[in-house]
């Protein structure tokens, strides 16, 4: 890939790999938003943010709901306020254009400067939120009938959605993506954003509490595995509490720290007498 082509580095403090700096930088070449899938803890999010302050670029966020629907992406016509203004106010209701409230859609087009626009968790939106966007995406502009005028993007988006897959998305709109799956970090991967987020940890505290997270996560029957914010919670935890690393061979201190479920504290809670690793 030529330099110009690679705009997308990654930041000091979100290490992303080959393969997902590739694909961002083919979706903001080609113009498509790019899906990003992924278990819980793998940076989907972040890398959103990344990807506007590594461009230098604002950074607009549209989180979504069960209850969210497309157009409030676009616009929302305030009729409460105007019914108020117009029976205890005395500003001219006869402007619809003023009860006008552009959504994150809507802002990221009108933006003069090009933006990084995160739709973040689409897939606990109803099925028909991500087609009743395919259009606006795919056009770059929309219909305002209130007013009766057309709102074009003054420049393309670069947009990042994110999904943990708690809906299949339809066809349609994975067509129109990019799409890249972020795998869970991998032991050394995990032990670079450790030393990212907190430099002046030991080494070997790292390396052993990196060993006993993944073991806990390879605890079978879990509820809710730990992910990488927890780890990162753990170790400073760790390090403010004086914990020995050879300790973590043996036991597992602040286990509250990684996991949110009582069956799973209890079901590791009643297997620490065999949690020694030798």
């Amino acid at each position: 890939m030529t330099e110009k082509f690679f705009q997308f580095h990654g930041t000091d403090d979100y290490i992303a790999s080959e393969e997902l700096k590739n694909s961002v930088n083919i979706a903001i070449a080609l113009g498509r938003p790019l899906l990003v899938k992924g278990e819980p803890g793998t940076g989907k999010t972040l890398l959103a943010k990344s990807a506007a302050e590594s461009l230098g670029l604002k950074f607009i966020v549209w989180n979504i709901k069960s209850t969210t629907k497309a157009q409030e992406g676009l616009y929302m016509y305030d009729t409460v306020q105007r019914l108020y203004d117009s029976q205890f106010g005395d500003r001219d209701v006869s402007d619809i254009k003023q009860y006008i409230r552009l959504g994150k859609l809507g802002e990221a087009f009108t933006s003069d400067k090009q933006v990084v626009l995160l739709i973040d968790e689409i897939d606990k939106a109803d099925l028909e939120f991500p087609n009743d966007l395919l259009w606006e995406l795919d056009i770059m502009n929309f219909y305002i009938p209130e007013t009766g005028e057309t709102i074009n993007a003054k420049n393309r988006p670069i947009v990042i959605i994110t999904s943990n897959a708690e809906k299949e998305l339809p066809d349609a709109f994975l067509r129109r993506c990019i799409f890249h799956y972020i795998d869970f970090p991998d032991k050394n991967m995990m032990a670079r954003i450790i030393r990212v987020h907190h430099p002046d940890l030991e080494d070997r505290l790292i390396r052993e509490a990196t060993e006993a997270f993944y073991k806990l996560r390879n605890v079978s029957g879990l509820l809710k595995k730990p992910s990488t914010s927890e780890l990162l919670d753990w170790v400073q935890a760790l390090a403010l509490g004086g914990i020995k690393p050879e300790r973590l061979g043996l036991e597992l201190p602040f286990l509250g720290v990684l996991l949110k479920k009582n069956e799973d504290f209890d079901k590791v809670m009643r297997q620490q007498h065999d949690w020694g690793r030798r």
